[in-house]
């Protein structure tokens, strides 16, 4: 069986950051971070080249496929900020309904700018998915 594309490496999460290019997406990237931490009470990894994770969780699916993956994160990519919350977004409708302007599938929030949402509710839902995740699986710090 082949292993998840996207691993936890040993890259520089704070130089990441940094060098996010475009000014307001860097700034909201340093912010997430800091609300991510404050949330999870966990320190943050580098997943593959762009996304900042937070705690992991093993799976193992009745098919046999399993793996490890990061409980939460994000990636301040070029055309927005991406958030991931596992394992979804499917019973958080009373949630999103408060957070402002966003897209979202099946386990990404989609948000341009945070000044487009509340970050109260945001931090809401961060605490929500890793709340869900743990249901399903062993949720462990990074």
């Amino acid at each position: 069986m082949s292993e998840n594309k996207t691993q936890a490496t040993e890259a520089d999460v704070t130089a990441f950051l940094e060098a996010v290019e475009h000014p307001t997406r860097r700034a909201d990237a340093l912010t997430l971070d800091r609300m991510f931490r404050d949330v999870t009470g966990w320190q943050p990894r580098m997943w593959g080249p762009t996304i900042v994770g937070y705690g992991q969780y093993h799976y193992r699916y009745e098919s046999g496929r399993e793996g490890d993956f990061l409980a939460t994160g994000f990636s301040p990519r070029k055309a927005n900020l991406s958030l991931y919350i596992m394992p979804g977004y499917t019973d958080f409708e009373d949630i999103l309904s408060r957070l402002g302007k966003h897209k979202r599938g099946k386990a990404c929030l989609y948000i341009n700018k945070l000044a487009d949402v509340d970050e109260g509710v945001l931090a809401e839902i961060i605490r929500a998915g890793i709340d869900d995740l743990a249901t399903r699986w062993p949720v462990a710090p990074s």
